[in-house]
């Protein structure tokens, strides 16, 4: 092994043990789940709507169920977006519709969530527990690449016209859709940004780990942007929100 191939290697390794030894705890349904401060916290905070429940356990039964927003992290997402009065939201990334759900339930009845997904068997798993919210009609899922969706909006002429987004897709295009999203959200609306931290494995990225990379490259992107206001948190896998000025 290489002094460089040795370095790097060594570099890796102290940084999983900061990750260990960080706030960094994870979801409560994923790495999170025999952690007993996190199990404290959704136990003594979350208050998870019975038709969500029954969306996260139909989820959990999906081999990717650890792409699922936790419940304290959907709960937080809730509350921002009643302390904004959010009516219009974009999620990038549906999966199976948990925080889609989220805040379609958070937002008032004139509400509207555009949901961005590629998979329908994921689309399919999400819409009965909608339509049984009672708010099948605030959402409005875009079975097409989100970046298609996003440029079509603002095509359509919505820029500064969104209170919310959340972005959740794939990692290689956080910045296009970060900047497309900037676009669209209006003064004081909220970005938030999920996955930032990525088990830790931003903190050294591999030469190989281009995911670990372009997360990191975002990450300190945002710190420098005087567009928004910012805070990344240890929630979940790291979320950040960025409200812009």
């Amino acid at each position: 092994m290489t002094h460089t191939k040795l370095l790097q290697s060594c570099c890796f390794f102290l940084a999983l043990l900061v990750m260990n030894k960080s706030a960094l705890i994870g979801k409560s349904h994923s790495k999170g789940k025999d952690n007993p401060v996190l199990q404290y916290v959704v136990n003594n905070s979350v208050r998870e709507p019975q038709v969500m429940e029954k969306l996260r356990l139909k989820t959990m039964e999906d081999t990717w169920n650890i792409m699922m927003v936790p419940p304290e992290q959907a709960q937080l997402m809730a509350n921002l977006i009643r302390l904004i009065k959010a009516k219009k939201a974009i999620e990038v990334g549906m999966y199976t519709g948990y925080n889609t759900l989220n805040v379609a339930l958070a937002m008032p009845e004139d509400g509207k969530v555009i949901a961005c997904e590629i998979n329908q068997e994921y689309v399919n798993m999400g819409k009965p527990f909608f339509k049984e919210a009672g708010v099948e009609d605030k959402v409005n899922i875009q079975l097409q690449p989100a970046l298609k969706t996003l440029d079509d909006l603002l095509t359509a002429g919505e820029a500064e016209t969104f209170d919310f987004v959340f972005i959740d897709a794939d990692k290689i295009n956080y910045d296009n859709y970060y900047e497309r999203s900037l676009q669209l959200i209006r003064k004081g609306g909220i970005i938030a940004i999920d996955n930032v931290l990525w088990s830790g494995r931003v903190v050294a990225p591999a030469d190989d780990d281009i995911t670990s990379q372009a997360l990191d490259a975002l990450n300190k992107k945002l710190h420098k942007d005087d567009r928004i206001d910012l805070s990344m948190l240890t929630v979940g896998d790291g979320l950040t929100l960025a409200i812009k000025h």
